[in-house]
């Protein structure tokens, strides 16, 4: 019997035998379907990480007061200052850093003709756009000259330009923030969150106004923390570590610290690759598991029911050896047949991928704009192959079972 003729008889089976097929492929589908669905999310992921951590900046090191651990903090107290800040900017003592901002960022009232905006303020250097690969839409960022004379000027985000200016050009206008009077000189582009809160909400004001005008620090304070995260960007990628090295010494040395002793933590993109990583691993080992329990099961179903054709077909077996089918061809027929089946689980499965990477497009779409589930040709090449293996493997006890039946007594059984 010839390969097409073996792969007609199957199909026939299958449609002769619609429900018992389908509830036998159940697991194939499944297990298939998790395969496309597991591939794509995990590629729109990535996408949607490279794209984030472009918005970050290039090349960033991120420099928070404290630790982690509470004792340790209890024992050395975070302290983060303006004078470390310069001590940072100053290139004598981190050669390897190309630019320095700090970013001391506070909750607060915004208020325009009315109309109010609890958002957050961020106090910024003149460089912050250009470290932070964040562009102005309307109107100019703040210069160097307006935070020495701690001027009293705002670049807002775009949702604070939704809520407060819907219907006006905002630059020029004087909003109020914690009832202080500012003049509006520019609009962000929005950027959204960037591993964090929405930066589409944020106030951006000289940080040296912001630190006099805004959020003063208390008098007498001993150990201060001035800013809330300072951005080092390293002159290329290979210089990250050198960075990380000659900031931990300078701020060891300014502060009287150990090696154990670090009151200040220092977290760089691929830090933040691997925190999220982490979540994607969760994912994938969970969509992972049900995969490979979907087509155990699938490939379970598919014995079982070979295993019921041999019996259902011991008549026929007995009748094609006594007229000259040797075993393997019996084993053939029924490995084929199996493979069939399987196959046919795996490009509904293959249907259900897709139509899963649609629905989790959309769901993405929901927190990540652009980001897009894209079923690739790769994986439609392991689903196939998969379920091939699928049929293979689980075809072939029930194939030798067939193959071992002796003619007599097949053509006996009832």
């Amino acid at each position: 019997m010839s390969l097409l003729e073996t792969i007609r008889i199957a199909l026939n089976s299958l449609a002769a035998n619609k429900l018992r097929a389908i509830l036998t492929m159940l697991g194939i589908i499944i297990g298939v379907g998790a395969v496309i669905t597991l591939l794509a999310l995990g590629g729109a992921i990535q996408t949607l990480v490279t794209r984030e951590l472009q918005g970050l900046g290039s090349n960033l090191v991120f420099l928070f007061a404290g630790t982690n651990d509470p004792e340790q903090n209890r024992r050395v107290p975070p302290r983060l200052t303006n004078e470390d800040v310069a001590a940072l900017a100053d290139p004598l003592n981190v050669p390897a850093a190309a630019a320095v901002t700090p970013q001391l960022t506070r909750g607060a009232l915004i208020v325009y003709a009315g109309a109010s905006f609890d958002g957050r303020v961020a106090g910024v250097t003149a460089n912050y756009p250009q470290v932070r690969s964040a562009r102005v839409a309307s109107g100019r960022f703040f210069d160097p000259s307006e935070n020495d004379l701690r001027s009293r000027v705002a670049v807002i985000g775009a949702d604070v330009r939704s809520t407060l200016f819907p219907d006006e050009d905002p630059v020029g206008r004087r909003i109020r923030i914690n009832d202080v009077s500012f003049e509006v000189i520019g609009v962000m582009e929005a950027r959204g969150g960037n591993f964090g809160p929405s930066e589409d909400n944020l106030v951006f004001v000289p940080i040296a106004t912001a630190q006099s005008r805004l959020f003063p620090t208390p008098p007498g304070a001993v150990n201060r923390i001035d800013v809330s995260v300072v951005y080092i960007q390293a002159i290329d990628e290979r210089s990250i570590d050198v960075v990380i090295d000659q900031v931990t010494e300078l701020l060891r040395r300014r502060n009287g610290l150990t090696y154990q002793d670090n009151n200040f933590t220092i977290v760089t993109q691929q830090d933040l690759i691997a925190s999220f990583g982490t979540i994607t691993g969760a994912l994938t080992a969970f969509l992972g598991a049900i995969a490979a329990i979907s087509l155990l099961v699938g490939g379970i179903g598919i014995m079982n029911i070979m295993l019921v054709s041999v019996t259902e077909r011991t008549r026929e077996i007995g009748l094609r050896k006594a007229v000259g089918a040797r075993r393997r061809d019996i084993r053939f027929q029924f490995v084929v047949e199996a493979v069939v089946l399987s196959m046919a689980g795996g490009f509904l499965g293959i249907a259900l991928g897709f139509a899963l990477s649609a629905l989790g497009t959309a769901l993405l779409q929901g927190v990540a704009q652009g980001a897009e589930a894209r079923v690739q040709l790769d994986a439609v090449l392991l689903a196939t192959l998969t379920s091939i293996a699928v049929g293979l493997v689980f075809g072939i006890y029930p194939a030798l079972r067939a193959s071992r039946l002796n003619p007599i007594d097949a053509l006996r059984y009832e």
